[in-house]
C-alpha cells in the first residue's frame, strides 16, 4: 500500500467511528483502514457508500453487476473479488459475473435487457464520462426517476471506490 492503514483500535478518537463501521459493516476492511487516515471523508464515505448499497431502489444483482464492471474497467481486482459474493448472495449467475469480465460487453443471455442497459451506461460512464443522448433515453425508457438516479449514482460512487483503492494500492500483492 502507499499509504499507511489505521490499525482498528490504535486511535482513542476513532474508536466512536470505528463502532459505526463495524456496526454496518461487520468489520474495518483495508479500504476503511486507509479512510481513518482523514476521519470526516471516512465519515461521509461511509455514509454515501452505505445508502448506494443499503438503501437504493436497484434490485441487488443488478447492482452488484454494475459494481463489477466499474471494478473491471477500472482495473481494480480486490473491488471485484469483494464484491462477487455480494452478486452471487444477489441472485447473479456465475455465467452473469464472468461475462462483466468480458471486453467489449458480450452478447450473453446471462444478463436481463435491463442489466445489459446498466452494463452499457455503467461503460458509457466510466470509460467516456459523457453518457450519449439515444442512450440515456433507453435508460429512461427502463428506470424511473429514482432508479436512474440510484443507477447513475452506484456508477460513480464505485468509480470513485476503484480509483481510490488503485491509487493506493490497497489490496495489491
Amino acid at each position: 500500500m502507499r499509504i499507511e492503514p489505521v490499525t482498528p483500535g490504535t486511535r482513542p478518537e476513532l474508536a466512536e467511528q470505528e463502532a459505526r463501521i463495524m456496526a454496518g459493516r461487520g468489520r474495518i476492511s483495508p479500504l476503511y483502514q486507509v479512510l481513518l487516515n482523514s476521519p470526516p471523508i471516512a465519515h461521509g464515505w461511509e455514509q454515501m457508500l452505505s445508502a448506494v448499497r443499503n438503501r437504493s431502489s436497484l434490485p441487488a444483482g443488478l447492482r452488484e453487476l454494475v459494481i463489477l464492471r466499474v471494478a473491471v474497467l477500472n482495473g481494480a481486482p480486490y473491488e471485484f473479488d469483494a464484491h462477487v459474493p455480494h452478486a452471487l448472495k444477489g441472485g447473479c449467475s456465475r455465467q452473469a459475473i464472468d461475462a462483466t469480465r468480458e471486453q467489449p460487453l458480450p452478447a450473453t443471455d446471462a444478463w436481463s435487457a435491463r442489466e445489459r442497459l446498466a452494463l452499457e451506461l455503467t461503460d458509457a460512464m466510466t470509460r467516456d464520462i459523457v453518457v450519449p443522448d439515444a442512450l440515456f433515453a433507453r435508460i429512461q425508457e427502463h428506470f424511473d426517476a429514482q432508479g436512474q438516479v440510484d443507477l447513475v449514482a452506484t456508477i460513480g460512487a464505485y468509480n470513485m471506490v476503484s480509483r481510490f483503492l488503485t491509487a493506493f494500492h490497497i489490496g495489491h500483492a
